[in-house]
């Protein structure tokens, strides 16, 4: 079991790292391949030990290569095919999760019954209200709750996601949780069938959402109302953003979701409540021992608590180990905790193999599993204070490596964040949070909301501290394996050799700096931002950021979902120069979170006075027309705007910036128009030349005329354009245009980031989506 498990979960993990599923014949010979190393495993036994292990390996990985691969190819099998993308579908089905709430509607999981062909079973649809509706901003937005039956007109497309270096596979996230499709409602065409669908499964989110209505409802205007709230069901939509960075740069993020102390805390008090009932019966125990009725007893409680938390990784991590040990004990059997929690993660993966591609996954039983090493090995019990000082020291030592390798950044001050919050959260919190659930307890909630208020006092104390968070780039694979092994050795029982060797494989990954391109060379990045335009320009000791993308909400944009997060993976501490090419809201609408999150040294804008981003505290200078600057033999040149205003559109006065790097050069044009073109024409002939240029306006039919086009006459062409977007970027008779003059074409929408090396060698390009191209990702039509 101990090599099985672990190898069957590898096969696991390397099947998802595929760019394609192998067919089905190639799954048939590989099984059979794995039934032969068995049965040459037994014949082994008798040759050699090592040997035999070495083929039960092989075959285990085989297996949980081809047990994931069949899954994959039956949830492959459900796609929307592409003729019906964009069109007019009605359909009818359930509610099949909570509701989340949008800034002018709601998001939810919906189970398709009737549609016709083509139509994936489960799909995830925003209804947004009418743009002239007034509702009052404290009610609901959309009169839709989980279990109803609704019959909808809806226009759907396939999954699709921003794809960019170190960034997050939202594509991965859908196909884990089985939606195939994502769509929204047409105005006027909802109709609700039943109120209730009452099935076990929209029972359990009727009465989530039940719960999460009484906690609002109790709460209405709590600060912490949220947190009580993911507690209870696991809504962790509920918390807001600005809570989430302050737990990030604590280091209790964990404890904001329904965890496995919680869950274990939970179906202890079970167990001990129904051991002592059981034990004043005089009957009861003479029928079922009160010790293997507790053990059902907290079991039952356990999954019933793991269901209202929404079934997360880590509950279902400690409701398998919990089963372990229930069906152990049972059957009168002792086990070895290392084997629970192998079989705990043998039933995680067999009933779900992409949990793999969730860092929740790895954290979850990483940490138990450091628990264990620690506990093994010692003498005897120690005061229960060093063992909470060990736990927290393993835990924090551990985690270290994949901290920094899936979020690049870790809390110093995570071990005296969860020394205060893991008792206060596990044992007074939750626990008040749980009982008012229940019916006529509202006042608990308020108990647990004031507690909670406390906490969270001395929580932002912490997190406004200078030095409270750690960022650095993202580590090499084998600086993180390195220190792995060296995290494993130092946390070794006291009197094994040298164990302060563990603390020197931890330097490689604390110091790893990224390559940066060589001097006289320079690395253009057009980020995948959706419908807008976000570019990162990296010299061999500078960093210029062209625009920062959209804003997809109040609390969520470009800035801080996706540059943010990929300058930080990059190295980058710092920007000397921040572009904001013009005041809409595709280019600018990430600045602020940008500004926020890292050092800027001078903004470069083509903004009106009154423009927000004015009044920012850095220093500031307008895009005109001659600027120029070199840095480490790259030059910079800015030919737009000019001193006089072409017209009143915002596009018209938009930064286009030149980037040379050894006679090589790119055009970044941001949203000029036909007018800026004619003037870019005018005075810049023999300066707009150019091997590869960002396509003007996204693709539309306002820009790139055929005399801008033959000016610039760039080999590459990068059109930054959204997936499917609203305004139907790129024109076909733009692109037709491009296509004519030989130029090849490059698109965020169908190749994710696209990054540019520019120097006397050339240019080269690297498309994100090739790199990381794994079997879920869809590449849309051109």
């Amino acid at each position: 079991m101990r090599l099985f498990i672990p190898a069957f979960t590898c096969g696991i993990w390397l099947l998802q790292q595929q760019a394609e599923l192998p067919a089905a014949s190639w799954l048939a010979g590989i099984c059979i391949g794995a039934l032969l190393l068995f049965a040459l495993r037994k014949s082994a036994l008798a040759i050699r030990r090592l040997v035999a292990s070495a083929l039960l390996v092989l075959a285990a990985a085989a297996l949980g290569f081809v047990w994931a691969a069949g899954f994959a190819h039956l949830r492959l099998a459900e796609e929307l095919p592409a003729a019906i993308e964009g069109r007019d579908i009605q359909l009818s089905g359930v509610v099949a999760g909570l509701p989340q709430a949008l800034e002018r509607g709601v998001r939810f999981e919906f189970d398709v019954e009737d549609a016709g062909t083509g139509v994936p079973s489960r799909i995830s649809l925003a209804w947004y209200r009418s743009p002239d509706a007034v509702d009052d901003e404290a009610s609901p937005l959309i009169p839709v709750r989980a279990g109803e039956r609704w019959r909808f007109t809806v226009r759907l497309k396939r999954p699709h996601g921003n794809l960019n270096p170190h960034g997050f596979d939202y594509e991965a996230w859908l196909f884990e949780r089985g939606i195939r499709a994502t769509g929204y409602v047409r105005p006027r065409s909802a109709e609700r069938i039943d109120a209730r669908m009452w099935r076990p499964g929209y029972a359990v989110e009727m009465l989530r959402e039940h719960i999460r209505d009484r906690f609002r409802a109790a709460l209405p205007d709590a600060s912490h109302a949220g947190i009580l709230i993911a507690l209870a069901i696991g809504d962790q939509h509920s918390i807001d953003a600005e809570l989430w960075q302050t737990f990030a740069r604590t280091g209790i993020t964990h404890l904001m979701s329904i965890s496995g102390l919680h869950v274990t805390m939970f179906a202890g008090l079970f167990h001990a409540l129904t051991n002592w009932l059981w034990r004043r019966s005089a009957r009861l125990p003479l029928r079922l021992p009160a010790q293997h009725a507790a053990a059902i007893g907290g079991l039952f409680a356990a999954f019933c608590y793991c269901l209202l938390a929404g079934f997360a990784v880590p509950a279902q991590r400690t409701l398998y180990m919990l089963a372990v040990v229930a069906l152990a004990r049972l059957a009168r059997r002792e086990i070895a905790t290392s084997r629970v929690l192998l079989l705990a993660l043998l039933l995680v993966l067999l009933l779900d193999p992409w949990a793999v591609l969730a860092a929740g996954f790895w954290l979850s039983f990483g940490a138990v599993a450091l628990l264990f090493h620690i506990g093994g090995g010692r003498l005897g019990p120690a005061h229960w204070l060093l063992e909470w000082g060990r736990a927290q020291w393993a835990v924090t030592l551990g985690m270290l490596p994949a901290l920094l390798a899936l979020f690049q950044q870790f809390s110093l001050v995570s071990p005296l964040a969860n020394a205060v919050a893991i008792p206060v959260v596990s044992f007074i919190v939750t626990p008040l949070a749980l009982a008012g659930a229940l019916p006529f307890l509202d006042p608990l909630l308020s108990l647990a909301h004031l507690v909670t208020g406390w906490l969270m006092v001395f929580i932002d104390w912490l997190a406004a501290l200078p030095l409270a968070i750690w960022q650095q780039a993202a580590p090499p694979a084998w600086a993180v394996l390195l220190a792995l092994a060296g995290g494993i050795w130092l946390l070794l029982p006291r009197g094994f050799p040298a164990r302060w060797l563990g603390l020197l494989a931890f330097l490689p990954l604390l110091t790893a700096v990224p390559p940066r391109p060589a001097v006289g060379t320079a690395e253009v990045t057009v980020l995948d931002v959706g419908q807008g335009l976000a570019i990162h320009v990296q010299t061999s000791a500078h960093d210029l950021l062209f625009d920062a993308g959209p804003a997809f909400s109040a609390e969520a944009d470009s800035g801080n979902r996706i540059i943010a997060p990929y300058l930080r993976a990059m190295g980058v501490r710092g920007l000397d120069v921040l572009v904001i090419s013009h005041a809409d809201k595709d280019h600018e609408g990430g600045a602020a979170s940008v500004l926020a999150a890292l050092p800027v040294a001078v903004l470069k804008a083509s903004l009106p006075f009154e423009h927000a981003l004015s009044a920012q505290p850095v220093p500031q200078q307008p895009c005109v027309e001659g600027d120029s600057w070199i840095w480490d033999g790259v030059r910079f040149d800015m030919l737009h705007p000019g001193a006089e205003p072409l017209s009143r559109k915002t596009n018209d006065v938009s930064c286009v910036l030149r980037v040379t790097a050894g006679g090589k050069s790119m055009l970044l044009t941001s949203d000029i128009e036909a007018v800026s073109e004619a003037v870019l024409l005018k005075r810049h002939p023999a300066d707009l030349a150019a091997d590869v240029m960002t396509v003007p306006h996204h693709g539309s039919r306002t820009s790139s005329t055929s005399g801008f086009i033959a000016a610039v006459a760039a080999r590459d062409v990068i059109f930054p354009v959204g997936y499917r977007n609203r305004f139907g970027h790129p024109k076909e008779d733009v692109v037709a245009r491009y296509v004519e003059a030989g130029a090849r074409l490059h698109r965020t929408d169908a190749d994710g980031a696209v990054r540019v090396g520019l120097g006397a060698a050339g240019t080269n390009f690297r498309h994100e989506r090739e790199e990381r191209r794994r079997y879920w990702h869809a590449r849309p039509p051109l």
